[in-house]
């Protein structure tokens, strides 16, 4: 067999029905044409899933993929997807996470894992130098995931053993479940860790010694020693403090800071949510994801008022905003206690943080009363409320059961009106950036395969000033647009600038890190071998962005699911935004370019020429 550089040339796949493992051998023009992660993802779910299946049902796979940079000391590459069809959406659910599971995994031997099927009774699974074994795990069923992986790492007698995993939120299957690695870093998004908790997957330990090959070692090490010269200035911020320092009273000021339910534009104590308060009035660590010195990853520890165990690192700023600003609270010890608990119970703290706003907002509204929330008052602001709110979810007890099922059917449960206050797409919670701001970003959220996605996404301000549009003259994008412009420019500059995201997804690159549009093909070239260009690369993520959509209109998702919230075309109450909207027929209009520009139909279905000039004629 020959080997790809940046590859093992191993795919695992584990049927847990019949306890059946077996190895295959890809040739390279596969690997070339998806790459890996969310590419590796979109294949075989298009491939081998059969069209209507329950996402919770044996019939589902769940896809563990690494990328071809993953396992070697490249600065954000420490990453791995995560897909399946999503118990949230119905559509295609995916998602990346950090930590150094994945590296381990390519140590151990393998690109990527399928899992099929459902075991009988709980089972994880062990992965060491290429030997892979399924394993009880019926006394690790129930426990939060700190005392599942101290459990497995005693039981395999390897402290350096890494584990991805499902806590009480999984195996309750959470519609948004997600799976934790190293018990702090989530593959978040779509509700992946529903789909393991289906399986009775309870987790996946590995550990692997393989030494992994590259094609230019000097022209690798040579990029290594530039990022490290031109990152530490630029990055500090996130060295001492990781994502949200110095933009939490920036965002409330602009409005960008979703407050109380994307309602409110006016949000006074947004300054508190700071981590540089964090890091001066509660005490912050920062570590970081494999071999990568830019050390974002924070690490909390309080006693009072709630113990928070720094074994399950700190808030993001999405888990500020979700579980903060949105719910109206100040409190920042609260919001460190509610990522926590998402952490421990493997819950997404983006879906749960706005499905509390969600539930907050009825409450004061009347159509959820103290009846419905076992006595709790679900005001706004009510921090010891959103703590208890966010157990309840993992645990499905009282009204948690009902918010664990994801806005969109918590509202279709509770009616009188709930709908109006469910901020969805597609069914997934919106993150934590407002659309009335950022428009292009708002059509992003509307046309992601699953549902309001902010990552692999336009924000706009990154292209609304000459100084900030220079980072993305290699696209093509050489003019700053208003970050409220739906024109054709700011339509073009969203499909680009999400196609080359889509890479980075396939790569599994951090998108915290300086490497650009040069960079990446070069340290590509340098892994691989391949001799390729941000051409080809650019044509790898519009095929994902393409297969990803092919795979939703099978599973019956149509152009009626690509829209916002009515919210979104409504201001804010109050704020920078009181007098901005969306407007209907502008977002409908930039919608529509959008399908025209990829090469897709006016109802959003990719046309016959567009799939053959992608390759994949075989969706037809």
């Amino acid at each position: 067999m020959n080997i790809v550089n940046g590859y093992t040339g191993n795919i695992l796949r584990v049927d847990l029905t019949n306890e059946k493992i077996t190895i295959e051998n890809p040739e390279e023009i596969f690997y070339r044409r998806y790459i890996g992660g969310e590419g590796f993802v979109a294949y075989y779910l298009l491939k081998e899933l059969k069209v209507g299946i329950d996402p919770l049902s044996a019939k589902n796979k769940l896809i563990f993929t690494t990328g071809p940079l993953t396992g070697f000391a490249i600065p954000g590459t420490g990453r791995n997807s995560v897909g399946a069809k999503s118990p949230l959406t119905g559509g295609f659910g995916e998602a990346e996470v950090g930590g150094h599971w994945g590296a381990e995994l390519k140590h151990a031997g393998y690109d990527a894992i399928i899992i099929e099927g459902k075991a009988k009774t709980p089972v994880y699974l062990w992965i060491k130098d290429g030997v892979a074994v399924i394993k009880n795990a019926n006394h690790l069923w129930g426990k939060v995931t700190g005392e599942a992986e101290a459990i497995i790492k005693k039981e395999l007698d390897d402290l350096l053993v890494r584990v991805a995993q499902i806590g009480p939120g999984g195996e309750n299957l959470v519609r948004y479940a997600c799976i934790i690695n190293d018990l702090r870093n989530a593959a978040g998004r779509t509700g992946m860790g529903a789909v393991m908790g289906s399986k009775n997957l309870k987790a996946i330990a590995v550990r692997g010694h393989k030494r992994l090959e590259v094609n230019n070692k000097e022209k690798l090490r040579a990029k290594i020693r530039e990022f490290k010269e031109v990152a530490y200035k630029p990055y500090r911020g996130y060295f001492e403090y990781g994502t949200g320092y110095g933009v939490m009273e920036q965002f409330a000021t602009s409005g960008n800071l979703p407050t109380r339910n994307f309602r409110d534009g006016d949000f006074k104590d947004a300054k508190v949510l700071d981590p540089g308060i964090m890091k001066h009035e509660i005490g912050l660590k920062m570590e970081a994801c494999y071999a990568c010195p830019i050390r974002c990853k924070k690490v909390v520890e309080i006693g009072e008022p709630w113990n928070v165990d720094p074994i399950y690192g700190g808030p993001e700023y999405e888990s500020i905003g979700a579980f903060g600003s949105n719910c109206g609270v100040s409190d920042l010890k609260a919001v460190c206690k509610a990522n926590e608990l998402c952490n421990k119970y493997s819950i997404d703290a983006i879906s749960t943080g706005v499905s509390i706003g969600f539930a907050m907002e009825c409450y004061e509204n009347g159509i959820l009363s103290e009846n419905d929330t076992n006595g709790i008052k679900l005001n706004f602001g009510n921090a010891e409320a959103v703590v208890q709110l966010v157990e309840m979810i993992a645990k499905r007890e009282g009204l948690g059961d009902i918010l664990a099922e994801g806005v969109k059917r918590a509202a279709e449960k509770i009616k009188n009106g709930a709908e109006k206050f469910a901020m969805h797409v597609k069914g997934q919670e919106i993150p934590m950036h407002e659309p009335r701001l950022k428009q292009g970003l708002g059509v992003g959220y509307a046309v992601s395969p699953t549902g309001a996605e902010h990552m692999a996404n336009l924000h706009d301000t990154s292209i609304a000033s000459e100084r900030s549009i220079a980072a993305h003259s290699a696209l093509g994008i050489l003019e700053p647009l208003e970050i409220d412009d739906l024109g054709i420019k700011k339509v073009r500059a969203l499909v680009y600038y999400t196609n080359w995201r889509n890479i980075l997804n396939a790569l599994l690159i951090c998108y915290f890190t300086p490497w650009d549009y040069v960079d990446v093909p070069e340290i590509v070239r340098a892994t691989t071998g391949w001799y390729t260009s941000s051409w080809e690369l650019m044509k790898v993520g519009e095929r994902i962005t393409t297969m990803a959509r092919a795979f939703n209109i099978r599973e019956g998702l149509t152009k009626k699911d690509d829209w916002l919230p009515e919210r979104f075309f409504q201001p804010h109450t109050s704020g920078a935004l009181a007098d901005t909207v969306i407007k209907p027929d502008e977002f409908k209009n930039a919608i529509l370019a959008y399908y025209k520009m990829m090469g897709w139909d006016e109802d959003g279905i990719p046309t016959k020429s567009k799939l053959e000039e992608l390759e994949l004629d075989w969706i037809l």
